[in-house]
């Protein structure tokens, strides 16, 4: 038994993608922000300056913003699990590590 209705026929519809006007950067950090109508990405490269007061300090270089609206956000919050998954099935757990003042990165609030 089909789910279409009787005498209804299921169309498929080709998609083309178009990368011609695409350009791709690096993030290694997102700062994300929210209205009640969209969610704001902000992706980029921490990078380490000094200081006024000649400790090393984090610049947070924003190179890309992406606004969506929260059904889309949803839509890539499971796709980004579902590529993590087969990733991890495959490879192994990615350990999320908190880097350490040696390391030169930004710590976690304990």
């Amino acid at each position: 038994m089909s789910d279409t209705p009787e005498g209804a026929q299921q169309r498929q519809i080709q998609m083309r993608i178009d990368e011609s006007k695409m350009h791709s950067t690096y993030a290694n950090t997102i700062r994300t922000s929210t209205t009640q109508d969209e969610v704001i990405l902000d992706f980029g490269v921490n990078l380490p300056v000094q200081g006024p007061d000649g400790q090393t300090a984090l610049l947070f270089a924003v190179g890309s913003r992406v606004i969506m609206n929260w059904a889309g956000a949803k839509r890539l919050a499971i796709s980004l699990g579902q590529v993590i998954r087969q990733y991890e099935e495959r490879h192994g757990e990615i350990p999320l590590q908190r880097p350490g003042p040696q390391q030169g990165g930004p710590r976690l609030a304990d």
